[in-house]
Order: structure tokens, then C-alpha cells, then sequence
């Protein structure tokens, strides 16, 4: 199993409108989420669909890459990109991070993005194997996955969480009591970004 993560950066003031045409579009039978930003990196909407392998995502995203109208939104779209992540889940035993299904989970969605040092990736898994048991004590996590493909190793993280305020309040709670973040992790990253989204309307995780 792996997660497509298919990212648009749309043209300031036009995010409205471009989730009123992604409505009724159609993205398959492992559509997961369609998120719109509101902290963070802006006008960007955030597309998240479960497939079988990487090459099943390039083969789905082809039509879009030919398509002299993607998404409906040729006029609007500024930049996109398409990242396949694999859970770690697959990597070592989580049991505390189940497969991304359907429900209403947020509707804040905090998507941290880490990109890691070359020998990062390892020891990052095994940090997360000890503390994460703790940590999910508190709220749950919705995903944590690493993307191998492009110029950098990403390590993504997904957090629902039903207001920003007990995004805050547990955040701060967690670190007061020691739980999260895992000690030392922040030496094995080159670059790290929180970015806050919204569930639209139409997400099947909401």
C-alpha cells in the first residue's frame, strides 16, 4: 500500500473556486482526502488517494499530466506535484497507525514535513517505534509516512485534531509531560514545515 499525495498550488484568492469544481470531480476508487491550507503554505489544496504502488499512482496521474485542462482547473493552478509516500507502518510494527480510512476526523489536519539528512530515515523510524505508543495516548495520528522519490527523502506526519486549540493545548501537554516530540529527532532533518488544512466538504476524511 502506498499514499499518492497530489499537491496544487493555486492562484491567491481562487482557492474557493477551485474546490467548488473539484466537487464533482472524479478521483477514483482510493480517493482519500482533499484538504485546502489555511496555515502555512497558502492557496495550496492537498489530494491524498491510496494505491497499490507508485506506479499505479504515475499511471493514474498520466490523464492529469496530458490533460490540456487538469482537474478541471487549468486556468487556476499555478504549480502542482505528485509525491508517493509508503507508511512505516510497512517498515516496523505500528500499531498505533492504521491505514488512512474514511471518517470525520478533523476538521484541522496538521500535515508536518520533514525533509531528512541522508542517514535519517532509519534512526527517525526508530524513534517513532519507541515514543509514538505514548504519545498516541493522548490523540491519534492519522498517517506518518517517507517519500523516497524526487531530489530529498520527506518524512510526512498527519495529525487531526478538532480545533486549534487542542492542537495547542495537546501539543503543549505532550511536551510538558516529556511524551513528543521524540527526543533527538530534530538532528536527523534538514528542513522541517507544519502546514495547517481544512477538510472540504466533500472529503471522505473530514
Amino acid at each position: 500500500m502506498r499514499y499518492a499525495v497530489t499537491t496544487l498550488t493555486v492562484k491567491p484568492g481562487t482557492q474557493g473556486e477551485a474546490l467548488k469544481r473539484l466537487k464533482d470531480f472524479d478521483f477514483g476508487s482510493g480517493f482519500l482526502a482533499c484538504w485546502f491550507s489555511e496555515l502555512g503554505a497558502l492557496n495550496r489544496i492537498q489530494i491524498i488517494s491510496e494505491v497499490a504502488d507508485a506506479t499505479q499512482a504515475m499511471q493514474q496521474n498520466d490523464p492529469m499530466v496530458r490533460s490540456s485542462n487538469p482537474y478541471g482547473l487549468a486556468d487556476l493552478i499555478m504549480e502542482s506535484s505528485l509525491d508517493v509516500y509508503r507508511p512505516i507502518s510497512e517498515v516496523a510494527a505500528f500499531p498505533d497507525i492504521p491505514p488512512m480510512r474514511g471518517g470525520q476526523l478533523g476538521p484541522i489536519f496538521e500535515v508536518r514535513t520533514y525533509t531528512v539528512k541522508p542517514t535519517g530515515l532509519t534512526p527517525t523510524i526508530e524513534l517513532w517505534r519507541n515514543s509514538l505508543p505514548a504519545r498516541a495516548k493522548y490523540s491519534p495520528v492519522l498517517a506518518a509516512m517517507y517519500c523516497a522519490n524526487g531530489a530529498t527523502t520527506r518524512f510526512m506526519h498527519i495529525w487531526p485534531y478538532p480545533s486549534l486549540d487542542e492542537r495547542a493545548k495537546l501539543r503543549a501537554k505532550t511536551s510538558a509531560d516529556g511524551v513528543w516530540p521524540p527526543a533527538g529527532g530534530p538532528a536527523h532533518y534538514d528542513r522541517m514545515q507544519s502546514d495547517i488544512y481544512l477538510a472540504a466538504p466533500f472529503s471522505p476524511i473530514r
